[in-house]
């Protein structure tokens, strides 16, 4: 007799939410990962290469040359260009074959061949455009005024890669609760109430999350935590943290700084590496066998919203022909 075994089709919703949903901008690495040489990037379920021309611009394609499938990450700057070291096809910014010395004059030169992406460097990181088909002008790249307005606000960024899904991460964000027992020694909340009540207020970019900071924090307004996560390949995040303050350039501002670079950054990693310990010994399936309860509204809403995004770029095509 024999047995026909159907393999289980995986939820759309799901695999969109695991590899990163579309047409939002992603922080993917620090600017200073990309220096005279391209690099490569396994992020939002693809693999890109970076590299910056003579004027120090930045430029993203897709990692495959559309000759053979070689990495163009291998292969030489020419300006605005990537020459593939396998056949030595040279591809511009834009994804256009420019050349193909084996065969000058082939189809292959004048056509957009490869992927090409929108990438802009802000707040010392790295951000691309993940859009569901290319685009030739990408929305503005819109980011809190604690990383744009240098002329109020000071900030450091922390950048790390973690084990994991990001959701677990972004989860861990929205999560008030833990800071009280997993970082009571380390954490501005070790002198908290365990069953204090926390702020969850949406904005139009995301969830702002308002945790009381103690006042030997330094100089300055509130200590604000901004993060983003990004999916990288095998079930890896890339974590950025910026750690900003409320402050006008002069001493305060020079004094905040020393004193985070002296005192609170050392800390601060010390936390970010038990939450890492925590989420990287995680089951990857722990999600599916919680039993919620009222701190966790955080994490409600924020599931609640990446799905209602992810359904809606799923259904888009059919809507198109619809």
């Amino acid at each position: 007799m024999t047995i026909a075994i159907h393999p289980v089709p995986a939820d759309p919703v799901d695999h969109l939410l695991e590899i990163g949903l579309k047409d939002l901008w992603y922080p993917i690495c620090p600017s200073h990962f990309i220096k005279e040489n391209p690099i490569s990037l396994r992020r939002l379920g693809r693999k890109i290469a970076l590299w910056r021309d003579g004027e120090g611009v930045l430029h993203a394609l897709e990692d495959r040359c559309p000759h053979r499938g070689a990495p163009l990450s291998q292969g030489v700057v020419l300006g605005d260009r990537l020459s593939c070291p396998y056949h030595g096809v040279e591809v511009r910014h834009d994804g256009v074959v420019t050349r193909v010395p084996g065969s000058p004059g082939c189809k292959l030169e004048g056509s957009r061949a490869t992927r090409h992406f929108h990438v802009q460097e802000r707040a010392g990181a790295v951000f691309l455009y993940n859009s569901k088909e290319p685009v030739d002008v990408p929305p503005p790249l819109v980011l809190p005024e604690q990383l744009t307005d240098e002329a109020e606000y000071s900030n450091f960024l922390c950048y790390t890669e973690w084990k994991g899904d990001y959701r677990y991460v972004l989860d861990n964000v929205m999560d008030p609760m833990h800071g009280t027992y997993l970082h009571k020694q380390s954490h501005s909340m070790a002198e908290g109430d365990s069953s204090a009540k926390f702020g969850v207020r949406p904005t139009d970019i995301g969830f702002v999350l308002e945790i009381p900071y103690p006042k030997t924090g330094g100089p300055g307004g509130n200590f604000i935590i901004i993060g983003a996560f990004s999916p990288m390949a095998n079930g890896m995040t890339a974590t950025f943290f910026w750690r900003a303050r409320k402050l006008a350039p002069g001493w305060e501002r020079d004094t905040w700084r020393f004193l985070y670079k002296n005192r609170l950054e050392a800390r601060h990693w010390h936390v970010l590496e038990q939450d890492r310990v925590m989420l990287e010994e995680m089951e990857a399936d722990a999600n599916q066998h919680e039993n919620l309860y009222q701190h966790d509204l955080g994490i409600v809403r924020l599931r609640r919203h990446m799905r209602n995004l992810a359904q809606a770029q799923l259904a888009e095509p059919a809507a198109a022909t619809a």
